[in-house]
């Protein structure tokens, strides 16, 4: 594997999404499209050209470079300048470099041109903050702390100390926009597991109607919930017609992630990974991702985050992206060093994805590390409306080609034992093509491994007699919440 040490300058602003989202391609330059880098320093220090923009504006990331087939450039006209990774004039290269004094550049100095941005492994295994903001959903438990030195402490049995709820969608403030139609899919989904747990509740007539429930619209509300400083779920609310009497009621049903992380076995002495998680919104101070719970859908472009122990010296590790056919998405390597604590990447997958629950590898020498299942969720909305059949096909049919990248990594199949099953291929291209009541049940049956719904309430009279009313369930966002109430201003003009 030739790499090398690269460098790239660029703006804070860039260099804030760069490390959110990833190197992106430009869309032309001396070299044509790709990421544009250099070996040396005072060549990136250069960029970005323009001289009103001041020192404290500009950044300089320090980059592993994977520069796989390279071309030399070292003259104007060249007849693969800006062709070098297109088939159709010949040898396909992975990176195009200028070299030093060749004439190609003003300043003398060598340039390179990488395609592929997953080749580019930015050095840092955490950037540095100079700042945090108390927020509840990352640690409740500090925002306790403070208010107990400001204000004191609450009375010992005081409800909800170590809860905290975060509104994430309210039908009646929200705008028609909201929320984005992969989420609305996962939480018509989670309000769907509610009424099948309340109608599994009564054990007995089978005609016994009195917790049996139809839904009505749109959920109303929902919130994330947590319980000392660990994501405990979603919670939906959701109105929906009581079989046996006609009436409407309101019920709130809290569902639980279930983890699918595991390490190879038996696990060895060098193994330092502890967890993978893949997401959207990663939030590189915190190191968590924004999207709660992973609700990914087919127009998504996730990441994968990996939580490792300290070592003795560095490892290179090689991530691999299985989609629900055994298809090889994407395949790259990390440069994990001695003290990282976490190194995360989004491949730049072409979509849509293909719905199903997709594998994540971990690998170190080709040798297993750990690896974790997750779920592309199909969409049964488009637009907030139900999903029509053209939809469907082309939301759900996987990307063009059934390629996620310019390469193909078929040939790995065999390595990593992973036979490519034309009777799974096919199942896939028929779910594509549902819509309507089938469409629901197909995602309600990849949901069904990855959450639980724990527990559901009423918020207010119910038909059903065994559930409890939301204001008695210590979990429900309608449950009391005393630290959430503002008491009168102090002697000081304080309000707690």
């Amino acid at each position: 594997m030739n790499t090398y040490f690269m460098y790239h300058g660029t703006t804070r602003t860039i260099a804030t999404a760069i490390l959110r989202e990833g190197f992106r391609q430009s869309a032309d330059g001396m070299l044509g499209r790709g990421v544009y880098l250099s070996r040396d320093l005072n060549k990136a220090r250069a960029y970005p050209i323009d001289p009103s923009l001041p020192d404290s504006e500009r950044v300089v990331f320090r980059v592993n470079v994977n520069v796989g087939n390279v071309i030399a450039i070292d003259h104007q006209g060249h007849s693969r300048q800006k062709n070098w990774h297109d088939g159709q004039y010949g040898v396909v290269f992975d990176t195009a470099w200028c070299p030093p004094n060749c004439g190609m550049t003003r300043s003398g100095l060598e340039e390179d041109c990488v395609w592929d941005p997953s080749r580019i492994r930015i050095q840092a295994s955490r950037p540095t903050f100079f700042a945090r903001k108390f927020e509840a959903s990352v640690s409740q438990e500090i925002v306790g702390q403070l208010d107990s030195f400001l204000f004191g402490a609450y009375p010992p049995g005081t409800p909800a100390l170590h809860a905290y709820w975060e509104n994430v969608y309210e039908q009646a403030t929200d705008g028609p926009g909201a929320p984005r139609d992969a989420a609305l899919s996962y939480y018509h989904a989670f309000a769907r597991m509610g009424l099948a747990r309340a109608a599994g509740s009564l054990q007995g007539d089978p005609n016994d109607q009195s917790c049996r429930y139809a839904s009505s619209g749109h959920p109303v509300a929902v919130h994330l919930y947590f319980l000392s400083d660990q994501l405990q779920g979603y919670l939906v609310r959701q109105q929906a017609t009581n079989l046996a009497t006609g009436q409407p009621e309101t019920l709130e049903t809290w569902v639980t992630p279930r983890g699918h992380f595991s390490l190879a076995t038996p696990p060895g002495p060098a193994n330092r990974l502890q967890d993978i998680q893949v997401g959207t919104d990663w939030d590189p101070k915190e190191r968590l991702f924004r999207n709660w719970g992973g609700l990914l859908g087919p127009q998504d472009e996730p990441a994968a985050a990996q939580r490792w122990s300290r070592g003795p010296a560095n490892l290179t590790a090689t991530v691999v992206w299985v989609d629900p056919t055994n298809v090889i998405a994407a395949t790259y390597d990390l440069l994990v060093e001695a003290g990282a604590e976490y190194t995360h990447y989004r491949p730049p997958l072409s979509g849509p994805l293909r719905p199903g629950l997709w594998t994540l590898r971990v690998l170190h020498h080709w040798s297993l590390l750990g690896a974790t299942r997750f779920l592309v969720l199909p969409l049964e909305f488009s637009g907030r409306k139900p999903l029509l059949q053209d939809d469907a096909l082309r939301l759900h049919g996987g990307p063009p080609r059934n390629s996620y990248m310019e390469q193909s990594f078929h040939g790995l199949n065999p390595v990593l034992r992973l036979p490519v099953s034309l009777g799974a291929v096919e199942e896939a291209e028929a779910n594509a093509a549902l819509t309507g009541e089938p469409l629901r049940r197909w995602a309600d049956g990849l949901l069904a491994g990855r959450w639980g719904a724990a527990d559901v309430c009423s918020a207010g009279p119910s038909s059903c007699p065994v559930l409890q009313r939301c204001g008695r369930a210590p979990w429900s966002a309608l449950s009391p919440d005393p630290k959430s109430r503002l008491g009168p201003p102090d002697a000081a003009g304080h309000i707690r």
